[in-house]
């Protein structure tokens, strides 16, 4: 899912904070507290919306046609969360950020096509499959980046460059390699995530310019109503499928695991064979294995059917779980500083706290 999409607004990295002695891993703005108990509590709210969905699906199967709304929503609120200086440090280090996204819209739905062919899925759930390795980064990548002590400042560079090229390269590389398994509407979902993700995010940047002050004072709360939103969406995506989801679940489940584990380290592994340092090795791990799956659900809901939603669901579960736990053990690992030209450029172009 776009899942927690209020990324830190300070980055902790090591050679960043040696640089800014002031801002303390102790002494952190409220919304980076809240990002940070909001990413850790999402998956406990997502699987209790999950068992409501599929224990009550009369409750939440009518709220079907509210999940463009609600993804919105949390696309906007990301979009709350970006600066001009999001925007600037792309620009900057322009090779790293597009080795990320280009790994990542390489990597992901090609693994998503070797999960699909290894479990033998069917073609509705092949379909979500491959559907959520097509989707832009989830902002939870952003999250626990932070917590892993990563780069996330190219973190969230990243995550808004893949969602702004989501609405070309989803639906394109879906038709490329879901097509042989059910018709994929190219340009229906080319505007629908343009309505769903484009739009919001842009809506929500201008809305931080104009209202920054008003943004500011509401960070804080924003992680808890996305996190709301999230949960909502996967529970009326599981109780769409409930019926299928005592046959397919497990599968569905060991498909994810497998997805979602080798994007992980084939983030890593291109970040390390690139010879790039310890935060951006970090940072590309999550880019490549954590996805907007909340974005893969919505469009499989809509043009396909809800057992193709499943896979986004479990991801969505998932994926912030072993987020969560990856973040840990890299926090608690040996720091690998980067070079002293990469830290005096770092230190310029991370955006000071709010």
């Amino acid at each position: 899912m776009s899942d927690t999409p209020t990324p830190p607004s300070t980055p902790p990295n090591s050679h960043t904070d040696a640089g800014r002695s002031s801002t303390s891993h102790n002494q952190q703005p409220d919304s980076d507290r809240s990002s940070i108990i909001a990413v850790t509590a999402l998956p406990v709210l997502v699987v209790i919306a999950g068992v409501l969905g599929f224990f009550t699906p009369e409750t939440f199967t009518p709220l079907a046609p509210t999940i463009t709304w609600s993804l919105g929503v949390v696309m906007f609120f990301m979009g709350l969360t970006l600066t001009l200086p999001d925007f600037a440090r792309i620009a900057k280090r322009p090779w790293i950020a597009a080795l990320g996204v280009v790994t990542q819209f390489i990597a992901m739905p090609l693994l998503g096509l070797f999960v699909v062919t290894l479990f033998n899925l069917p073609a509705e759930i092949a379909v979500g499959v491959i559907l959520v390795g097509c989707a832009p980064g989830g902002t939870a990548s952003n999250v626990v980046t932070y917590l892993s002590k990563g780069d996330t400042a190219l973190s969230v560079s990243i995550t808004t460059l893949s969602t702004l090229l989501a609405p070309v390269l989803t639906p394109l590389l879906t038709l490329w390699l879901a097509g042989s398994y059910m018709d994929v509407p190219f340009w229906s979902m080319f505007v629908s995530i343009c309505q769903t993700v484009l739009v919001p995010v842009i809506v929500g940047v201008l809305v931080r310019l104009v209202a920054s002050k008003l943004v500011d004072a509401i960070a804080p709360v924003l992680p808890w109503l996305a996190s709301i939103a999230i949960a909502y969406i996967v529970a009326i995506v599981v109780a769409g499928s409930a019926d299928s989801i005592a046959s397919a679940g497990l599968l569905v489940l060991l498909a994810v695991i497998t997805h979602n584990i080798l994007g992980l380290g084939i983030g890593y592994g291109v970040a390390t064979a690139c010879r790039l340092d310890t935060p951006t090795r970090r940072a590309l791990s999550f880019e490549v294995g954590l996805q907007n799956s909340g974005l893969a659900s919505t469009l499989a809901t809509t043009y396909f059917s809800p057992l193709a939603a499943l896979p986004g669901a479990v991801f969505s579960v998932w994926h912030n779980v072993s987020g969560a736990l990856v973040a840990s053990v890299f926090a608690r690992l040996p720091y690998g500083k980067p070079p002293r030209e990469q830290l005096a450029e770092t230190s310029r172009e991370l955006p000071a706290p709010l």
